[in-house]
């Protein structure tokens, strides 16, 4: 019976699916001055941020340089970050990896018991 168990769970937390998703394509077409300038100027909004620019400052990074950094981008890697700017996050872990640290604490705690 504890056998059957411990394998139901392990076979259960081999089914969990990995932490991916499908990442856009880089190609942007006919991407003109003004969308670059557009997602150029979003971008250096955000950066500009007082408490981006305090962690970028602490990180040894002056404003200039971090826009020279983003001058120097593609068009198609600028276009990317512009669109992806909310999904960034400073540091940490986000909620979805907490649940999945939740599921396999129960995992283990369901799994200590069934031995015990």
């Amino acid at each position: 019976m504890k056998r059957q168990v411990i394998l139901f769970v392990i076979l259960s937390l081999a089914a969990i699916p990995a932490d991916a998703a499908p990442a856009s394509s880089k190609v942007v077409a006919n991407q003109s001055l003004d969308s670059r300038a557009a997602d150029l100027a979003l971008v250096r909004d955000v950066v500009a941020n007082e408490r981006v620019a305090a962690v970028l400052a602490s990180r040894g990074f002056t404003q200039e340089q971090v826009n020279q950094k983003l001058a120097q981008l593609s068009s198609q890697d600028l276009h990317q970050l512009a669109q992806n700017i909310n999904q960034l996050q400073a540091a940490g872990i986000t909620t979805q990896q907490w649940t999945w640290i939740l599921i396999g604490a129960v995992a283990v705690l369901i799994i200590i018991v069934a031995a015990s």
